[in-house]
């Protein structure tokens, strides 16, 4: 059986920002779920920021109350010792302005601020992760975020120009695409040895970000059965092995490509840490059968740890305490262990 590297400790205790995700979904509610897991909850300084009715609101729906400390800035945690997690009030949205699992532009405002004030803080240096509750795309939309996605709001926000990606983890599995929302047919276009090169550094250099002191990563092929050595495709031949090859000889230790139909089956048996998949689906479908109900996103190539549940903002379940916190607590560990390493500034570019 092969070893499963087990993932290093990070010693200092990050400080993470928390939101309450869309108003109108089930963030609030899982948010107080995850904060009346102390047993969770230690592992790091949580700073919950969000309107206090909605707060109170989430609370009355999952059935907890937690004690929480206000405090009116973020420069206030630093000064205050540990203990209970932290309540930063922000004014973004009136509740009758807000219908519950309804899309709408003073939702998505709100996400917008609250996410904002979070994103001001890790440019100040007063927080080292963020772990945000689901988002409705579409509000933020209505809002006028001009973005195909959150990840890109940030790292306009963050004025990142560099190469951005989204990781799915389970855990001891990571998976980074080189294609994410376009469409099938275009998919090819994306497969070029320099992107390659770019989504393998991000996806390396986070696990390393997470704890995995010597990452285990895995490239798939594009074609069925890898290409078949060039009779069924000739990307894996012409432009991913050799985006492997050169992978190596600048230090990252991967390996592939690997038929993309068989190559989970290895990881889900802990021969790899991570996979690199050349579209959407191709890592994502796998992933979500291994464990939807644990999944987490991480927004890669930005300079702070960014995290949230990889699923979405459930408006069919919104309100009626159904909501799993599972996700969001694997989410809000990574954004603990990412968030000491970029306090210990290791593995992290620093804004």
């Amino acid at each position: 059986m092969p070893t499963v590297e087990t993932p290093l400790k990070v010693s200092q205790k990050s400080t993470v920002a928390l939101t309450l995700g869309d108003p109108a979904g089930i963030g609030p509610e899982l948010m107080a779920k995850l904060l009346a897991r102390r047993d969770v909850i230690e592992h790091a300084n949580a700073v919950l920021v969000g309107d206090t009715w909605l707060w109170e609101e989430g609370q009355a729906i999952a059935g907890v109350t937690v004690p929480t400390r206000t405090v009116h800035s973020f420069d206030q945690v630093a000064a205050l010792p540990e203990g209970s997690p932290f309540f930063l009030p922000a004014e973004s949205a009136r509740k009758d302005e807000i219908p519950r699992a309804t899309s709408s532009a003073a939702a998505g405002a709100s996400v917008l601020k609250v996410l904002s004030m979070c994103l001001d803080a890790a440019a100040a240096g007063q927080i080292d992760a963020i772990c945000f509750a689901p988002l409705n795309k579409y509000s933020m939309k209505m809002a006028g975020m001009p973005f195909p996605d959150e990840l890109h709001f940030f790292a306009d926000y963050l004025k990142v120009s560099s190469h951005l990606g989204e990781f799915n983890s389970l855990g001891n599995l990571w998976t980074a695409r080189i294609s994410s929302h376009v469409p099938l047919k275009d998919v090819a276009l994306y497969v070029t040895r320099e992107r390659i090169l770019d989504v393998v550094k991000l996806l390396y250099d986070a696990l390393r970000m997470a704890g995995f002191e010597h990452p285990r990563v895995a490239v798939a092929g594009l074609n069925p059965h890898a290409g078949e050595g060039g009779s069924c495709g000739r990307e894996e031949v012409d432009i991913i092995a050799p985006a492997v090859s050169e992978a190596n000889a600048q230090g990252y230790p991967v390996a592939g490509p690997f038929p993309a139909d068989t190559i989970f089956l290895k990881a889900r048996d802990g021969h790899y840490d991570g996979v690199v998949t050349m579209y959407h689906d191709q890592g994502q479908i796998a992933v979500k059968l291994l464990g939807f109900e644990r999944g987490v996103t991480i927004q890669g190539g930005l300079p702070i740890p960014i995290t949230t549940p990889a699923h979405g903002s459930a408006f069919d379940i919104a309100g009626q305490n159904k909501a799993n916190v599972e996700a969001t607590v694997q989410a809000f560990l990574i954004a603990c262990r990412m968030g000491g390493a970029h306090r210990a500034k290791a593995f992290f570019p620093i804004l």
